[in-house]
């Protein structure tokens, strides 16, 4: 719609003057009034772009984290002005908005036509990439996935996997016995996925160590690991943060997951959002919620997997 277009360059502008005059919350909606008064917008578009800076200043943490790690390359005080925010428009459409009004495809498109508008000769190749990867990668909805327990791998890009760089991560399903019931932990992500705690191993420790560490991290518990559930292998599209803007480099992800014992108690997610900065929420679920939840298919069969065998230990 060319209301919702012209409203995303005057949030643009707006969010382009609060970031270089120290980014004062307080002063963005007189910014943005006086924006769409010169503009002289109807009723519609003022309500898209107060409905867009409103949104983009309450998810701001979130959006800056999401940048850095598809980025890394670039610090986010490094990126232009212009293009951060662009990124931050691009982003919370992308993620937050409805994605019946604003297909995925859309709220790219849009960006990369903010970039090339007001941008630099180079904007429109990295915002495309950047939002490109997040799209693809760092909620890991749309991963090449290879492993053997989903029927539904697409790992049709990647035809060689013999030569790729392998990273290792370790993962843990926690559990805990309250009264009668079993409960499960999820994290949850800003992709709207409940997923299993998991995180890169780190050179001085054993894969085992890998999944009490990131178990600590995201959860907050002590855990006590126990059996290997599973191990899950995909290939992801990962940026080598020592290479330049938009070198992807494919990568074979091998997820190694434990059962993972806790004491029931309240949860505390880290504070950055856990290793990729993407998640913002924790929880318990029983086993009968933890069959429902909205969670990749991959991970499905390594849940039931891993319940079976909680089953098995505790009946």
């Amino acid at each position: 719609m060319l209301n919702r277009h012209l409203s995303r360059s005057i949030v643009l502008q707006t969010l382009f003057e609060w970031d270089i005059r120290g980014r004062d919350k307080t002063a963005i909606f007189d910014i943005l009034k006086y924006n769409l008064k010169e503009f002289a917008f109807s009723a519609e578009g003022n309500s898209f772009a107060e409905y867009l800076v409103k949104g983009i200043l309450s998810k701001q943490d979130n959006l800056d984290n999401i940048i850095r790690q598809a980025a890394p390359q670039w610090p986010l005080d490094k990126i232009s002005a212009i293009d951060r925010n662009i990124l931050r428009i691009g982003i919370y459409e992308l993620l937050f908005s409805n994605k019946d009004e604003v297909p995925p495809k859309v709220a790219i498109n849009e960006a990369i036509e903010l970039a090339k508008a007001f941008g630099g000769e180079n904007s429109g190749k990295f915002i495309s990439g950047v939002l490109g990867t997040i799209y693809k990668e760092l909620g890991e909805p749309r991963k090449y996935e290879t492993s053997g327990s989903n029927p539904n791998r697409k790992n049709k890009i990647i035809s060689d996997q013999k030569n790729l760089p392998v990273q290792e991560l370790g993962g843990a399903v926690v559990y805990a016995r309250k009264d009668d019931q079993i409960f499960l932990v999820f994290v949850h992500n800003v992709f709207g996925y409940w997923t299993l705690v998991k995180g890169t191993k780190e050179d001085n420790e054993t894969i085992e160590e890998c999944a009490a560490r990131e178990a600590k991290e995201e959860t907050g518990l002590d855990v006590t690991v126990g059996e290997k559930v599973d191990i899950n292998e995909y290939v992801a599209v990962l940026y080598n943060d020592k290479e330049k803007e938009n070198n992807a480099v494919p990568t074979k992800r091998k997820v190694t997951y434990f059962l993972a014992k806790a004491e029931f108690g309240a949860l505390e997610l880290e504070k950055d959002g856990g290793e990729q900065g993407t998640l913002d929420d924790v929880k318990w679920f029983n086993l009968t919620e933890a069959g429902e939840i909205n969670t990749y298919a991959d991970l499905k069969p390594i849940i039931k997997k891993a319940i079976e065998a909680i089953k098995a230990k505790i009946i």
